[in-house]
């Protein structure tokens, strides 16, 4: 398992060198088009050469798509898994020779067209349409927009990390817009940041839930909820500073959020609360309010970096340094190796489209749950 100390470390490397000190505050990335993406049978003769029998072994992040391939998103490019191509073919590799923007892929998203999306490390965004990447970042077009007119949301955008607030994609525009965060009220010295430029209102996660808003976990300012009128701010009880690397909606509409040294926080009709310290999972030895000393504690629920839900509602946790969790709406059990995880360092947990439960991890592959324990996923 790689040693992860604090949850901004992935971002620090990708922008490392990276930051502008221009006052830059609303960016239009040009580039994209509204083609549909090309047959599947293209995909496979174009990219013969993308073949590779190394597995992904660091996920960050996955989907499937509506064509059943699956992708998953490393430190080093991203991976498509085609589980109806013959073994030894199935499993193709991107990187940024291909044209991504950047490796460390962090989100990964499909639009209505069927293109691929691509969040990543240093804060841009590469967009695949079955034949080639294109790349969207703060060095295009750069315009500038202090006020709230940019901000809008509709049923089908795409909301990626950035800087110091969000990227915005619509389906079918030929733009990709960069929108940092307004003025909050309680912070008189606020500044708007670049969108490539890391700072305390960095997005490291986006999720829209039921109603419409869309969520933003942040480096060190808790939880941003955008209405698609005005903004509020969760940040007591613990959800700030450490930064927020999960947001979920249960099937029930109540929010959950997770953080990278208070744990885990349930929203349930505007009230917080935090679970982890409640239901005494709470580590002191990682995370206070003088310093982050980085020693992780066995059957701590502290350091969250993914929630996901099945089919029958349980809630299941992903930290990373204790393994896995599940709760039942009354009980929790946890996971580790010794139920057979690769490695105790979850990253990404997530539901295909049938229902099937993935654990991606830091350094150990891909985990499957049998209702018992957990086995490595062979591709």
């Amino acid at each position: 398992m790689k040693s992860i100390l604090i949850a901004s470390m992935v971002f620090l490397i990708a922008c490392n060198g990276q930051n502008s000190n221009e006052d830059k505050t609303n960016t239009e990335i040009a580039g994209a088009d509204a083609s549909q993406p090309v047959p599947e049978t293209a995909v496979d003769t174009l990219f013969s050469a993308n073949i590779t029998t190394e597995k992904p072994v660091d996920i960050l992040c996955m989907i499937q798509d509506k064509k059943q391939n699956y992708w998953f998103g490393t430190n080093g490019g991203v991976y498509r898994y085609n589980p109806k191509s013959a073994q030894g073919k199935n499993l193709k590799r991107f990187t940024v020779k291909d044209g991504l923007v950047q490796n460390q892929i962090l989100s990964i998203q499909e639009d209505d067209a069927g293109n691929i999306w691509l969040g990543t490390g240093g804060f841009g965004v590469s967009r695949f349409d079955g034949i080639m990447f294109k790349t969207y970042s703060q060095k295009n077009n750069v315009q500038l927009n202090l006020g709230m007119p940019a901000w809008t949301t509709t049923a089908n955008d795409l909301w990626f990390n950035a800087g110091g607030g969000a990227y915005r994609y619509v389906s079918g525009n030929t733009s990709v817009t960069y929108l940092p965060f307004p003025k909050p009220d309680f912070d008189p010295n606020y500044k708007p940041m670049p969108a490539d430029a890391l700072s305390t209102y960095a997005v490291y996660c986006t999720y829209k839930d039921s109603k419409g808003n869309v969520w933003f976990g942040t480096q060190a300012r808790g939880v941003c909820r955008y209405d698609g009128k005005s903004f509020t701010w969760f940040m007591e009880k613990g959800l700030s500073p450490p930064a927020v690397r999960a947001l979920f909606e249960d099937r029930n509409g109540n929010m959950w959020f997770g953080n990278n040294g208070a744990g885990l926080f349930r929203l349930e009709d505007d009230s917080l609360s935090n679970f982890t310290r409640d239901n005494g999972l709470s580590n002191d030895e990682f995370w206070n309010t003088a310093k982050i000393t980085g020693k992780s504690v066995p059957g701590t629920l502290a350091r969250v970096w993914t929630i996901s839900e099945d089919n029958i509602g349980n809630l299941w946790i992903g930290t990373i340094d204790n393994g896995v969790w599940k709760y039942d709406g009354k009980n929790l059990a946890n996971y580790t190796t010794k139920d057979g995880l690769t490695t105790n360092a979850i990253t990404i947990i997530y539901k295909d489209n049938k229902g099937e439960m993935w654990f991606g991890t830091d350094g150990g592959g891909i985990c499957k749950f049998n209702g018992v324990g957990f086995t490595a996923f062979a591709f």
